[in-house]
């Protein structure tokens, strides 16, 4: 099922003259034919293995969880079937502390609602929970692991509030045992939650807040839920992507474009004060999305449409203080259509676009801005004994692994991942693998769990 692109519907100007930047190199890697998934809906997953994982909503019967190597080759790992009550993929995923990855499905599933699934690498699919009213429907936006190993997720309706459809926030145990958090009132939140170090969930919603054009909130594990900020509609709606904390403490945020709003770039502090840091205007892109953090501590993302003559959008980089580069427009043989993008631990950033390629299905990209390798740790969050997995690339030859400068005791499974657990007196900072040449630091600090 080919996704509707609002940004299709909106005014797409003609490209002016803008900032792009020098000293990058973009790299068409794979198309998708049909056959190995068509229509990649999210951003990519770097795995334990080195390779990427992610969901396109079509191709493959009912839609695919794929791998591409670094390289770009794409495998084909699993089918959905809506005939087999697999559902229809429409989010990405994350991986868990079992090494395995998770999802959901907005539809499908027994009920028709959608579903939650765990798949393990090799391909094998487990249909973990089946959503139906009470604990939400459809839900939507990729999984957040939480500090205690749990899933925490959304639904997008189907639970009835002075006959509006309104959604939820869940709790999933990696076994498949859903609890609902909280129930909104009139309002549907989209695009997953993010963890923060407060330790408290953030996310927004695309309906409801005081004006009804969503708004940002924080909820506890518990399930309190707080309003931070209602958005009015004049900077657009929020993106059904998930918001990013960055090194500063601050959130940040995106939102589509919404009649004459191109969507903004905002940053909001835990405590609930919002500052818009960038405007688009449609020449520099429409509708961004999918914002990382990089190792260089400025941001990067993707707009949908806008930019470029034929406004097919673009991958750009922001400072804190929104001043924004452009890296690449996209010209629809290279894709069209980008859906975020994610930082691979040699340093590159990886995405794919939803349409576009030589059979106008999509394609898989990179992005080489010069920034470094570094490891990526998983969990981020751990008490001391905790088992954590170190995901890097050349790791064989590691000599030494430490938690804020406390060493730790380390096993190599492979060139791309190591276990250790949490060294007794570690404190919470980067987590560093020695050998192989160079050090290697984290990408985000480790918070020790007391």
């Amino acid at each position: 099922m080919r996704l509707i692109h609002l940004a299709r519907a909106l005014f797409l100007l003609p490209a002016m003259a803008g900032m792009f930047a020098y000293g990058q190199t973009f790299t068409s890697l794979a198309s998708f034919n049909g056959v190995n998934g068509e229509f990649p809906c999210c951003s990519l997953l770097q795995a334990t293995d080195g390779n990427f994982y992610g969901t396109t909503v079509s191709g493959g019967g009912g839609g695919t969880v794929f791998k591409v190597t670094p390289a770009g080759a794409i495998t084909d790992v699993y089918d959905f079937s809506a005939y087999n009550y697999d559902g229809e993929p429409g989010s990405g995923l994350t991986q868990g502390t079992d090494g395995g990855l998770y999802g959901t499905t907005p539809t499908g599933g027994f009920n028709g609602y959608g579903t939650a699934f765990k798949i393990t690498l090799s391909g094998q699919l487990t249909t973990l929970y089946n959503f139906f009213d009470n604990a939400g429907a459809n839900p939507t936006g990729v999984l957040a692991l939480g500090a205690d190993g749990n899933f925490y997720g959304e639904t997008y309706g189907l639970q009835v509030y002075q006959d509006s459809y309104s959604g939820t926030a869940f709790k999933m145990t990696p076994a498949g045992t859903v609890t609902t958090l909280y129930s909104f009132n009139n309002s549907n939140p989209s695009g997953g939650l993010v963890l923060a170090t407060d330790g408290n969930f953030y996310g927004t919603t695309t309906t409801g807040g005081a004006y009804g054009y969503g708004a940002v909130f924080r909820i506890t594990p518990a399930g309190v839920l707080a309003t931070l900020y209602s958005f009015d509609g004049t900077s657009g709606i929020p993106s059904a992507t998930p918001l990013v904390q960055a090194n500063d403490g601050a959130l940040y945020g995106a939102t589509s474009a919404y009649e004459a709003s191109a969507g903004v770039v905002f940053r909001i502090t835990t405590g609930g004060a919002f500052t818009t840091i960038h405007t688009f205007d449609f020449a520099d892109g429409s509708s961004p999305l999918g914002l990382i953090q990089a190792t260089d501590g400025q941001l990067y993302g993707t707009t949908f449409s806008g930019t470029g003559p034929n406004g097919y959008g673009s991958v750009f980089r922001m400072t804190l203080d929104g001043h924004l580069t452009t890296l690449h427009t996209f010209d629809f043989t290279q894709g069209a259509y980008p859906v975020g993008l994610v930082q691979a631990t040699n340093g590159n950033f990886y995405g794919a676009t939803q349409e576009g390629g030589p059979s106008n299905d999509g394609t898989i990209f990179t992005v080489s801005t010069g920034l470094g390798p570094f490891v990526r740790v998983l969990p981020t969050w751990g008490a001391v004994g905790k088992p954590v997995r170190i995901l890097g690339t050349n790791l064989a030859g590691a000599t030494g692994v430490s938690f804020n400068g406390t060493p730790a005791v380390f096993t190599i499974v492979s060139a791309t991942e190591i276990t250790t657990t949490v060294p007794a007196g570690a404190t919470t900072g980067k987590v560093e693998v020695t050998g192989s040449g160079s050090a290697l630091l984290s990408n985000v600090a480790f918070q020790v769990l007391r």
